[in-house]
């Protein structure tokens, strides 16, 4: 076979493979030029998915004649001033782009510059450009691709619905439109309907960005919203991150930017499931947007054609970062809860109906007004109420956990936590679940009592009802917790607190086990032998493709080895770090929390129930259980009165 070289047009349309996928990719790389060109405002028209027509215009600086000639012509590009390939601040650098799409498709180039009097054209049909000619057009530019891959019409074959396309395009767009929220965006679809409109966003960086975020990824996750800000040896991370409550059944919500690039990244997942670990089931994802401002020297964008993946130079320390600001920010929310649960819980009660029910039997007259028929009163008698009273009241209370004779507001040792240390001690003491013991004082509360807690955030018990659910007042609402839920998560914390102060109790083996792996997986857990030490699993190398354990975590009881370290061999391949151990002994833990908390039917009085919601407010993460359950409910009285017609 006799070597030859391409012909320049099949150079085109090879590169068109890779860079031009789909109608979203070259959607993709138009607005790019766009904003690279200094774009304040960028409006998108799609027809048929993009087959037949996409068009991108914006307010940029626009090109003049000579440059436009240069625009389509391959490795042409402005953005690469100093030929350095590590020092890339443009979103679009390779010169390939416009080449790529014209060789497969109908394109229109019209542009005009500040200073010209008029815009300039050129065409590019199957890869054959025209000279530029002049038109009308305002500041800035407009490309037209038509008929996109008519030249190579088996691409069209593996092309989705015009819908499906269109769905692929406006991801696109969202993600831009996420990374610059200065930037007005528009995308409208056959017949001119509009199916995108994000207006620039004003105000400071954070604020514009939340409200962008807000905009893309809904008005849930703008009101349920973290702000993350942290950095590190140069590395500036900001962004938001969604309470644990407002979650997802995949990682779809994720967003990672990186100088301002829309980039996918298995390092996200990984870290962002490592600061969750606590707070959600693994089927459970977070949402969340983070942006990385780093020099262009410490992350490569160019491992991918589509500039949709990169490489950072020390991926473990981005990871790290990404982790503590992230449990940063968790800690920071406190007992903070989504406030979609309120929503959930107002939806439910509103879907028997659109009103409140009434207290008689009888049907609405079809003539108007009302026929009360005959009045079924359901008031209780005086016994049934004392009786009621009576079972709220339990024979024993909890020992150490909830002193009744203890003043939870501010308590007998002072300090932040007053009495909530003195019993989180006494607790650990006996057990972390308490014991029960004593008697226990009536469970009728009076108003005196109430007002004592009334303007604290969850409130003042004011019953239980179904021996589950706690009724707190507040200054302008109640509040509605679950008992089990919320301890669940008080003693889970005591017990990390407990494991990080003491460390991790390890158990030798009788015999030490020899695990065979392939070598490269056994590198990578010899690797981190010494983190994985610290979470009191003692391995160490014993020659090529093998391990040997010679203790484990105590927690763990009976457990099987060679699947531990399997299993952690294969979550480091495919993350970067292990987390399977982490995640086994905090499921122990929580596992240890259900079973030595407040149980659900558990009858508590006044005291023990004003003392757990004072250790909710003491506790971090208390506003979810450890499954990413929330803990508590709270209705605004607006909300209330909404519900009965009040307002």
């Amino acid at each position: 076979m006799t070597l030859r070289v391409l012909p320049q047009n099949l150079i085109n349309q090879i590169a068109a493979g890779e860079v031009v996928e789909r109608p979203a990719a070259a959607l993709k790389e138009l607005v790019e030029n766009a904003l690279d060109a200094g774009a304040t405002r960028v409006d998108v028209t799609l027809r048929d998915g993009g087959r037949t027509l996409l068009s991108v215009t914006d307010d940029g600086k626009g090109m003049t004649p000579d440059e436009l000639g240069l625009a389509v012509e391959r490795h042409a590009t402005s953005k690469l001033p100093d030929d350095d390939l590590f020092n890339i601040g443009f979103m679009g650098f390779r010169g390939e782009a416009l080449p790529s799409i014209g060789s497969v498709s109908r394109m229109r180039l019209t542009s005009r510059t500040r200073g010209a009097e008029n815009a300039w054209t050129l065409t590019v049909e199957g890869g054959a450009k025209s000279a530029p000619e002049p038109a009308a057009h305002p500041f800035g530019t407009r490309v037209e691709v038509r008929d996109l891959f008519y030249a190579t019409p088996a691409r069209l074959k593996f092309l989705k619905t015009a819908r499906t396309e269109q769905m692929y395009a406006r991801e696109i767009m969202d993600r831009l439109a996420m990374a610059r929220p200065d930037v007005g965006f528009t995308l409208s679809g056959d017949g001119n309907k509009q199916i995108l409109n994000y207006p620039a966003c004003e105000g400071d960086l954070f604020d514009a960005r939340l409200k962008r975020l807000g905009a893309v990824m809904g008005r849930e996750f703008q009101d349920n919203a973290l702000q993350i800000e942290a950095e590190r040896e140069g590395i500036r991370l900001t962004g938001y991150a969604g309470v644990p409550t407002l979650n997802r059944g995949n990682a779809q919500m994720q967003f990672l930017f990186v100088n301002g690039r829309p980039v996918k990244d298995r390092l996200l997942q990984g870290a962002v499931r490592g600061a969750y670990q606590d707070f959600l089931a693994r089927d459970r994802h977070p949402l969340l947007a983070l942006f990385f401002e780093l020099s262009p020297r410490d992350v490569d964008v160019n491992v991918h054609p589509g500039k949709t993946e990169v490489r950072f130079r020390d991926p473990g320390m981005v990871r790290g970062l990404i982790v503590g600001a992230l449990k940063h920010a968790l800690a920071g929310a406190g007992h903070r809860a989504s406030t979609t649960v309120a929503d959930m819980a107002l939806g439910a009660a509103r879907r028997e109906g659109d009103g409140p029910s009434l207290p008689y039997s009888g049907a609405r007259p079809a003539s108007g007004g009302y026929n009360f028929g005959t009045y079924q009163p359901n008031h209780p008698s005086a016994a049934a109420v004392q009786r009621d009273y009576a079972a709220q009241a339990p024979a024993t209370s909890f020992g150490g956990l909830f002193d009744s004779g203890r003043d939870f507001a501010g308590g007998e040792t002072g300090g932040d936590n007053g009495g909530f240390a003195a019993a989180a001690a006494s607790a650990l003491a006996g057990g972390y679940g308490g014991g029960y013991a004593g008697a226990a004082p009536s469970a009728r509360i009076d108003d005196t009592d109430a007002s004592k807690f009334v303007d604290h955030p969850l409130g003042a018990a004011r019953g239980q009802v179904h021996a589950n659910y706690i009724i707190a007042q507040t200054r302008d609402g109640l509040v509605i917790v679950d008992q089990h839920a919320a301890h669940e998560r008080i003693v889970y914390e005591r017990m990390k607190a407990d494991l990080a102060e003491n460390g991790v109790k390890r158990q030798g083996l009788l015999l030490p086990e020899v695990i065979e792996l392939d070598e490269a997986s056994a590198e990578r857990v010899a690797d981190r032998a010494e983190e994985f030490a610290e979470l009191g699993l003692v391995v160490e190398p014993f020659g090529p493709g093998a391990l040997v354990v010679r203790e484990v975590p105590a927690m763990l009881g009976k457990v099987d080895v060679a699947g531990l370290v399997r299993d952690l061999a294969d979550e480091i391949a495919e993350l970067g770090q292990g987390m399977a151990l982490k995640d086994r002994l905090m499921y122990v833990c929580a596992t240890m929390a259900c079973h030595g908390s407040v149980r659900s039917g558990r009858k508590l009085n006044a005291d023990e129930m004003n003392a757990l919601l004072r250790q909710m407010e003491a506790t971090p993460h208390s506003g979810q259980c450890n499954h990413g359950r929330p803990t508590y409910v709270e209705l605004k009285l607006h909300d209330i009165e909404k519900m009965f017609g009040r307002r």
